[in-house]
C-alpha cells in the first residue's frame, strides 16, 4: 500500500522560509510525478508545484513561481519555499500521480492520485 508522509511544516513570519519533505513507499513511484497542492480554510485545494519522475520537468502556479522551489530524488519530494507571505497559510499535501500533463493545474484530485496526510503551514504577518 503507498503512503506518503510529509514533514517540515510549521509557523513562520513572512519574509521567512520553510522547506517542506516528502517520502514515498510502498510502491514503485518512479513513473510518477510528485507535486504539492495547498488548502487553506474555506477554500478549495489548489496546485503548488510538480516535478516530473525524470528529466527534471517541473511545474509551478503563478502564486509561488520565482519564490518555491520543487526538487526530486527518486520517491521523496521536496518544497524550499522562500519570501514566505501570510496567503501562502494552507495545509500542504504531498501528491504522487503517475500522470505528467497541465491536468497538474487544473484537477486537484484524480483516481489515480497517492496523498500523504498535510502538514500545516502557518505564516504570520
Amino acid at each position: 500500500q503507498a503512503l506518503l508522509v510529509e514533514s517540515g511544516g510549521g509557523l513562520v513570519q513572512a519574509g521567512g522560509s520553510l522547506r517542506l519533505d516528502c517520502a514515498a513507499s510502498g510502491r514503485t513511484f518512479s513513473l510518477y510525478a510528485m507535486g504539492w497542492f495547498r488548502q487553506a480554510p474555506g477554500k478549495e485545494r489548489e496546485f503548488v508545484a510538480a516535478a516530473r519522475w525524470s528529466g527534471g520537468d517541473t511545474y509551478y502556479s503563478d502564486s509561488v513561481k520565482d519564490r518555491f522551489t520543487i526538487s526530486r530524488d527518486k520517491n521523496t519530494v521536496s518544497l524550499q519555499m522562500n519570501n514566505l507571505k501570510p496567503e501562502d497559510t494552507a495545509v500542504y499535501y504531498c501528491t504522487a500521480r503517475p500522470i505528467w500533463d497541465r491536468t497538474w493545474y487544473t484537477q486537484s484530485k484524480v483516481s489515480e492520485d497517492c496523498w500523504g496526510q498535510g502538514t500545516q503551514v502557518t505564516v504570520s504577518s
